[in-house]
């Protein structure tokens, strides 16, 4: 085969992030095909994938929740060429859908799916299924999905990464993280044996995790940026006040554009689902951050943070009954947050037993505190309300 905080401290800490140029790592292309409705045409913003050599929009497309297909094709005829799955998702019926619509482009786009596999067989198996489901014989990026700490990336499964390159069944090795990131991401980068991490990244986000996404470009990884909405806002409705402040001054493109103004960050992954997402992102690819974008994330910051958990693992084992706070708040996120109730429920059924019977409120009090203002308790009595 030939592969052709406070406010003040988010603030400083966080929108202060210097505003980024084109530089040799970035480069701007014009696309002949205008978005429908458009008057311009769409400008492509590329950088280049770590070590991968490979040119890739800083807009990418996250298929995890698109159910509608030609979404994902209207974003390949417009030129975005960065497209992400896993096995999982949609209870293994995305990649089917992912490789339908998007038959005839193979060439033009950058693939990545992701295997869940404990061990190299499950996680051979799993490519395997995935080539097939995606109608390809080859992946572009294949990430171990869902690891967040570096005992957690084990030998057999970095294995089976190098057994699937050798066969050309992947061009590029990577790691899918949600928590923990802080300690992962430089471990990867000094491994040696990986060329792309996806990470969760915006701009609730501490300086810490600035450091692990620079020492991750450092060590020329390619940096994928997810969670880049922060939860998204589809609880809010329409009447409320919130509503109109997020809504309809564009929080979730001041988001995008926050994530995207970082160099260290190569391309983002958002979910779209209907073709108005698809066409407002794109428009962070020509929009630079300013002043307005910051003043309307710090709104939203405040609106959010009793809700949203930032996934900086500092609740990390203060559970007294051991619970995994980072992982059922962003369960919870999904359904609240991104409409997507089935793939919350789903996820916290895949919780051990012990820990899905666990009630909040039969506890005297919460051991839990958070330093950015979740209400744990309440967030996680509410998930245990819907899920359980």
């Amino acid at each position: 085969m030939t592969f052709d905080t406070s406010r003040r401290g988010f603030l400083s800490a966080g929108l202060a992030l210097p505003l980024v140029r084109l530089s040799s790592k970035i480069g701007l292309f014009q696309s002949p095909i205008a978005p429908a409705g458009a008057n311009s045409p769409v400008k492509l913003d590329y950088r280049t994938l770590g070590k991968t050599g490979l040119k890739v929009t800083t807009l990418g497309f996250g298929c995890m929740i698109t159910s509608d297909p030609s979404v994902i094709t209207r974003a390949a005829d417009l030129g975005i060429n960065y497209f992400d799955t896993a096995r999982v998702y949609q209870h293994g019926n995305n990649e089917k859908m992912v490789g339908a619509a998007l038959k005839g482009k193979r060439k033009e786009i950058v693939l990545s799916t992701k295997t869940p596999g404990a061990d190299k067989e499950a996680a051979l198996k799993d490519l395997d299924t995935s080539l097939k489901e995606l109608g390809t014989d080859y992946v572009d990026i294949w990430y171990l999905h869902g690891k967040d700490s570096p005992a957690e990336v084990h030998d057999d499964l970095i294995e089976a990464q190098q057994i699937a390159k050798k066969q050309g069944k992947i061009r590029f090795a990577g790691v899918s993280t949600h928590t923990g990131q802080k300690e992962l991401l430089p471990w990867l980068a000094q491994k040696g044996v990986f060329d792309v991490v996806l990470v969760a990244y915006n701009f609730t986000m501490d300086s810490g995790m600035e450091q692990a996404v620079e020492a991750a470009a450092k060590g020329n990884l390619g940096v994928v940026g997810m969670k880049v909405m922060a939860g998204g806002f589809r609880s809010l409705k329409q009447g409320d006040p919130n509503f109109e402040k997020l809504h309809r001054q564009g929080a979730m493109l001041s988001a995008l554009k926050w994530t995207l103004k970082n160099p260290n960050v190569t391309t983002t992954i958002p979910s779209m689902t209907d073709m108005d997402q698809l066409e407002d992102n794109l428009k962070a690819m020509a929009q630079p951050f300013g002043g307005a974008d910051e003043k309307l994330l710090a709104t939203k910051l405040e609106i959010i943070s009793p809700l949203y958990c930032r996934l900086c693992g500092e609740c990390e084992g203060t559970c007294a009954k051991g619970l995994p706070i980072q992982d059922t708040l962003r369960f919870l996120t999904y359904a609240e947050g991104y409409g997507q109730f089935a793939l919350g429920r789903e996820r916290f059924q895949e919780l051990p037993a012990a820990q899905k019977t666990v009630r909040c409120g039969d506890c005297a009090e919460c051991t839990v505190t958070c330093r950015h203002g979740v209400h744990v308790f309440a967030r996680m009595s509410r998930a245990q309300e819907l899920f359980a």
